[in-house]
This record gives structure tokens, sequence and C-alpha cells, in this order.
């Protein structure tokens, strides 16, 4: 167990922005728990996802059920690293739910990378194989229409990690 109060890890960027590589490394830090949405989705969904909607329906059932799972782990005293997208204000309002209910701190880690480097990223990944989804460009475009940056006025504990070359840091 971790002298440090319990911290809710939150991750807010674009397809292929690191967020999973920062979620990980995030995670190595002693009593610290990874939840991975896109580990959870494939075992439990992956066989019923091949639309943006299968995706939308399928996070919102795995949603239900970690809310709770993860206000316990906190309550507990465990550090979360919670690897799922918060990619709108209503995601973020989602994970504000959790640490205010596990009267948690937190710390929204935003992922601020161009297109381009994400896209050069998603075709890596996708050549690669490693990862449990490969998004096409197309629903690259797609999704990210709807990606919404965080603000101020959201009053969430903001990270900015910075990108322009493709190099993460922050």
């Amino acid at each position: 167990m971790n002298s440090e109060p319990a911290t809710l890890h939150l991750l807010c960027g674009k397809i292929a922005s690191g967020k999973s590589t920062l979620a990980a490394e995030l995670a190595g830090r002693s009593g610290t728990m990874l939840i991975a949405e896109d580990a959870w989705l494939a075992a439990l969904y992956g066989d019923q996802m091949s639309t943006v909607e299968d995706f939308v329906r399928c996070s919102a059932a795995l949603r239900t059920v970690m809310g709770p799972h993860v206000i316990g782990l906190l309550k507990a005293g465990v550090s979360v690293v919670l690897d799922f997208q918060g990619n709108t204000r209503e995601s973020r309002a989602w994970m504000r739910g959790i640490f205010e209910a596990a009267d948690a701190a937190h710390m929204l880690h935003y992922l601020d990378v161009p297109d381009e480097v994400c896209l050069a990223r998603l075709r890596a990944r996708n050549a690669g194989g490693d990862h449990p989804f490969a998004a096409t460009e197309a629903q690259f475009a797609r999704i990210t229409k709807h990606f919404v940056a965080p603000t101020a006025d959201e009053g969430f504990d903001l990270v900015v990690h910075a990108s322009d070359d493709g190099t993460r840091f922050g």
C-alpha cells in the first residue's frame, strides 16, 4: 500500500496520442493500478465491436461496472490510472463523478498532440498489430470530430503533455 493519498489519473487525447503509453508509465508507481478500457472491451466485447456505435454501446456498459469498482479501489487507498478516453465533456463528467464519490485526488492528463503525429502513430500501431483495435484513418477523422479539449471551467487538476514533433513531454 502506498503512503500517498489515493489519486485517480485520467486521460484525454486523440486516438494514438500516447494515452496508453503514459498510462503504463503512471501505473508503474507504487500502490497504483491500471485499468485499460481497450483491454477490457477487447476481452468482453471484441466480437461485438466493428463500428464506432458498437464502441459507444460497449463502452457505456463497461463504465456502468467500472465506475463503482474504481470508487472502491480509491476508497481502499489504491491509486488508479483509468485508461479510458476523457475526450468529451460528457466522458469527463463521468470521470469527475468517480473521484468525487471516492473523495479522492485526481489528475487529468491531457495529451495535446497534432493530428498528423497521431495519424503517423496510428499507422505504426496498426502495422505492428499490438493494439486490440486497429482504427482506420476514416475512423480517426470521424471520432476526432467529437474531441473536445478540457477547459479550465471544468475544474480538473490538469497536466498538459504537449508534442509537436512526435515526442511526448510535459
